[in-house]
C-alpha cells in the first residue's frame, strides 16, 4: 500500500490482470447476449459458453490466484455479512481492499447464475429437452435475474465509491484502489472555496 501524507491519499493494488480481463470480458458477453444478439442463434450460444468458461476459470483462480482474487480473502460468511451491514447502518467506517461481504455475496450469486444459464442453454440443444417450454422460461428468468443483479451491482459500486471515497469502477480497470481520506476531502474543499473568493 502506498500513502501520500501531503494529500492523504492511499492506494493499494487489488485486482490482478486476470480478474480485470475476466470481469470486463464477462460483462461484454452478458450485455451482448441480452441486448444485442438474437436469442437461440449460434453467436448467442457461443457467447453463453464463453461466459460459462470464464466463470469456471474464475473459480479456479479463486483458489490459486493473487491474494484478493482468492475466495478465502472475501468469502461472505454470515458473521462477515452481519458485521458489515451493522457497521454501515451505524455509520462506522469499514474499508475492504478486496470485495466487501455484500459485494462478494452478489458476485458469487451472479457467477452461479451465469453457470446456470450455460447449463440450461446447453440442455435446450439436447433431444431430451428440445422444445421444453418450462426450460426456456426458466432460462429467460435466469437471464432477467442476472441483468437485474448486474444493474444493482453497478449502482452499488457507484454508491459505495462515494461512501468509501474510492472509485471502484476505475479500480477494476487499473487494478488499483485509490482512497482519499476525509482530511484530504476537507482540505480540497477549503482550497476550492478559497480560490473562488
Amino acid at each position: 500500500m502506498e500513502t501520500s501524507s501531503a494529500t492523504a491519499i492511499q492506494s493499494v493494488h487489488v485486482w490482478d490482470r486476470f480478474v480485470r480481463v475476466f470481469h470486463w470480458t464477462l460483462v461484454t458477453c452478458i450485455m451482448m447476449n441480452f441486448f444485442v444478439v438474437d436469442d437461440g442463434g449460434t453467436l448467442h450460444q457461443w457467447l453463453g459458453y464463453t461466459a460459462s468458461a470464464l466463470v469456471c476459470a474464475r473459480i479456479v483462480w479463486g483458489f490459486i490466484g493473487s491474494r484478493h482474487a482468492r475466495f478465502s480473502d472475501f468469502f461472505p460468511t454470515p458473521e462477515r455479512i452481519r458485521r458489515h451491514i451493522g457497521n454501515m447502518l451505524s455509520g462506522k467506517e469499514e474499508h475492504h481492499d478486496g470485495h466487501n461481504p455484500v459485494g462478494a455475496l452478489m458476485m458469487l450469486a451472479m457467477l452461479a447464475i451465469v453457470l446456470s444459464l450455460g447449463v440450461t442453454g446447453f440442455m435446450q440443444t439436447l433431444d431430451a429437452f428440445w422444445g421444453e417450454e418450462w426450460l426456456q422460461e426458466f432460462h429467460e428468468l435466469l437471464a432477467t435475474t442476472l441483468i437485474a443483479l448486474a444493474g444493482f451491482h453497478a449502482t452499488a459500486a457507484i454508491v459505495m465509491s462515494h461512501i468509501e471515497r474510492t472509485n471502484l469502477i476505475a479500480a477494476m480497470i487499473t487494478g488499483v484502489k485509490v482512497r482519499r481520506e476525509r482530511g484530504a476531502e476537507r482540505a480540497a474543499t477549503s482550497t476550492e472555496k478559497s480560490s473562488s473568493r
